[in-house]
């Protein structure tokens, strides 16, 4: 595969999952309880939707179509979103999940973004490295905001009242719960052995 081609993958994998984001911000925004958490997610949702535009330019500087390959590690990330907000948490708490699913997005976005500016660089496509970095530059800040929101909501759930604390034991679980505790019982499982080897 040419170098070419690996970048076009990385900017595909890129504009699928902004894609997605622009469809899924807005749920998280509905469920996230906090003003500011809230605003965060709303105008990182404007920031989303200008960098497909951005994505859309850079592939005109190369003649091709964006569309052509869907983001599967973002269709996951986004799955883990919907999961935080459907959690039996409530305030603090609840935000909290939003953060943490928000911040694996941005992650997985910022590490995308890594790599596409460098194979742009590598094949000297300096205007398409330009525009990647505009997009990369903005899910830095969003990450940045998401722990700036965080912090507060961190004092503020170790706050609340504690009566919440021994629930979590004595309610019964759903069947997605309990399919998740089974496949992470499975996943400890089947690395054991390759943990124990590295304890040696």
């Amino acid at each position: 595969m040419a170098l070419m081609d690996v970048l076009l993958d990385e900017m595909r994998d890129l504009y699928s999952a902004e894609n997605q984001l622009v469809k899924a911000l807005p749920k998280l925004a509905r469920g996230a309880n906090d003003p500011s958490l809230k605003s965060g997610i709303k105008n990182h949702l404007e920031e989303t939707k200008n960098q497909v535009q951005r994505l859309r330019e850079a592939f005109g500087h190369l003649g091709k179509k964006p569309t052509g390959q869907h983001c599967n590690g973002m269709e996951g990330l986004i799955e883990e979103g919907q999961d935080a907000l459907e959690k039996d948490e409530e305030g603090a708490n609840k935000d909290l999940c939003i953060v943490g699913a928000s911040a694996r997005v941005e992650h997985y976005e910022i590490a995308g973004y890594t790599v596409a500016i460098a194979l742009a660089k590598g094949l000297g496509l300096k205007e398409v490295a330009s525009l990647l970095n505009e997009n990369l530059q903005e899910e830095v800040a969003a990450a940045k905001t998401l722990f700036a929101n965080a912090k507060p909501l961190l004092k503020q759930a170790a706050s609340e009242d504690d009566a919440h604390e021994n629930e979590e034991e004595s309610k019964p679980k759903s069947a997605k719960e309990k399919k998740s505790e089974k496949e992470s019982e499975q996943d400890e499982k089947e690395a054991s052995a390759e943990v124990k080897k590295r304890g040696r």
